[in-house]
């Protein structure tokens, strides 16, 4: 596999070229070739190699910002995607080495698959150079992506905030459940109950069921930035 092309775009040439290697190898290719790892150990020490490097560049670009504006632009820029964006950008989509199974249903260009791949080949840069070198080809790599000011608008849009949050910190999204109603035809309240990926559970209470989950998510957010 020629991936001369693949190192310029993120500015480093593997001394360890296995590393890389491992980071373009998707579980499905190794299932179908004995004697092959795939990368999601990889994804799983990227993913960290990333986020403390954005969360660092983060607080140097923006020193007057408070931790909730820095973790809204950390989460913008980091989560799936605006990972696959990247991915694609790089052109990793046509590195990845699939197995047959996961080709035909296109795994290729699928969001999630993109992303971790892309974690997966940070965390090969980690190996194969050390943190000074995967943090110079982060923000290589993201130098056009960061805003221009560290205000992101708030939006009442409580649940994209949440499924991106949860996103972030679980690698899952928030479930809603309708769980009741109550009061007359005229007034009817509905009752949502958000359960995060770690198990916690709110509900939200609205005059729609679109308006409890919000309600509901909203609670659910609350709770994250306290923690």
């Amino acid at each position: 596999m020629d991936t001369a092309e693949l190192q310029d775009c993120i500015h480093h040439r593997f001394a360890q070229v296995k590393f890389l290697e491992n980071a373009l190898t998707h579980s499905s290719f190794a299932n179908e070739q004995d004697g092959n790892d795939d990368n999601e150990r990889l994804e799983f020490l990227g993913d960290a190699v990333l986020e403390l490097c954005i969360s660092e560049e983060g607080f140097r670009r923006y020193p007057t910002a408070q931790e909730g504006q820095l973790t809204r632009i950390r989460s913008q820029l980091v989560k799936e995607q605006s990972l696959a964006a990247i991915a694609r950008d790089l052109k990793l989509d046509k590195y990845i080495r699939l197995g047959r199974g996961e080709e035909l249903q296109g795994g290729r260009d699928r969001d999630a698959l993109l992303a971790d791949a892309f974690e997966a080949l940070l965390g090969a840069v980690f190996l194969d150079g050390g943190f000074d070198v995967a943090r110079r080809t982060v923000l290589a790599i993201f130098e056009d992506q960061w805003p221009a000011r560290a205000v992101i608008p708030e939006t009442k849009d409580y649940k994209s905030r949440l499924q991106e949050v949860a996103q972030e910190l679980f690698r899952d999204r928030p479930v809603y459940v309708l769980a009741g109603t109550s009061g007359p035809e005229h007034e009817k309240l509905f009752e949502v109950d958000v359960t995060l990926p770690g198990g916690e559970k709110f509900r939200g209470v609205g005059t729609s069921v679109k308006r409890a989950e919000q309600e509901g998510a909203h609670l659910a957010l609350q709770f994250l930035e306290e923690e």
